[in-house]
């Protein structure tokens, strides 16, 4: 990728957005009819899709908790969502991505209330752009709430980079490879308030006031991305009710 002179112009960015601008985000629910609950979600140019299957009887019965559910959570990416052919299958970012993602949603998903069970949680990147797994945690937790699934509020997630000697929020593609840093957030939103952050990563370096900066920037745009989240929710289920 050929690498701009400067990403920041007087406070705009390449792409024509503020500083504090999220992307173009689309989210419906109830994408796939054979899932539990499933969501299909744009976010830039990220296309994604998850799905859920559960609460269901843990098989192998070996990896049953008698106190609780199992959560797994897969990422992948399509071999075709990216511009150089990925090859088919895990990797070691998608393993590690999966791993942190289900850390995430097993402190947010209420995992007693169905013990001896698994609920999975697929998530295929059809086109990626920066700020995948942002947009997969996104879709994962719609499509939670579109199979019932309890938990104690919402994950909602967004980054935020240094680009310039800035902080921008939701960063494109460009940002993301030239930029300075790279901090992908999750966080717990119950009501109209966030509880608290179920995933902080950090790739590049901050200084400790730009980190308390970047927080403060990730929270608003997750507000955000909440209401949409919370919309696209409602509408879904105020058509089922006018379908009766």
């Amino acid at each position: 990728m050929f690498k701009p002179e400067k990403l920041i112009f007087d406070g705009k960015r390449i792409d024509g957005r503020t500083l504090d601008q999220l992307r173009p985000i689309k989210i419906e629910v109830d994408f796939l009819k054979r899932a539990d609950g499933s969501c299909y979600l744009e976010m830039g140019k990220n296309r994604v899709v998850a799905a859920v299957y559960g609460p269901r009887e843990a098989y192998p019965r070996h990896i049953q908790d008698p106190t609780k559910a199992v959560i797994r959570y897969r990422y992948n990416m399509a071999p075709f969502s990216v511009e150089e052919r990925k090859r088919p299958g895990p990797d070691r970012r998608s393993v590690e991505i999966s791993k942190v993602s289900k850390e995430a949603f097993e402190a947010v998903i209420m995992k007693e209330l169905f013990p001896r069970s698994v609920i999975d949680i697929f998530v295929e990147v059809l086109q990626a752009d920066a700020g995948s797994r942002t947009a997969c945690i996104n879709a994962a937790s719609v499509a939670l709430v579109d199979a019932g699934i309890p938990m104690k509020g919402m994950l909602t997630s967004v980054a935020v980079a240094k680009v310039d000697g800035v902080l921008v929020l939701d960063p494109m593609k460009e940002e993301d490879n030239f930029g300075e840093a790279d901090i992908p957030f999750a966080f717990l939103i119950r009501g109209d308030r966030i509880e608290s952050i179920a995933l902080l990563q950090m790739d590049g370096r901050m200084t400790k006031e730009e980190i308390k900066e970047a927080i403060k920037l990730a929270k608003k745009g997750a507000m955000e991305i909440y209401q949409m989240q919370r919309e696209a929710i409602m509408k879904k289920f105020l058509e089922e009710g006018e379908n009766g």
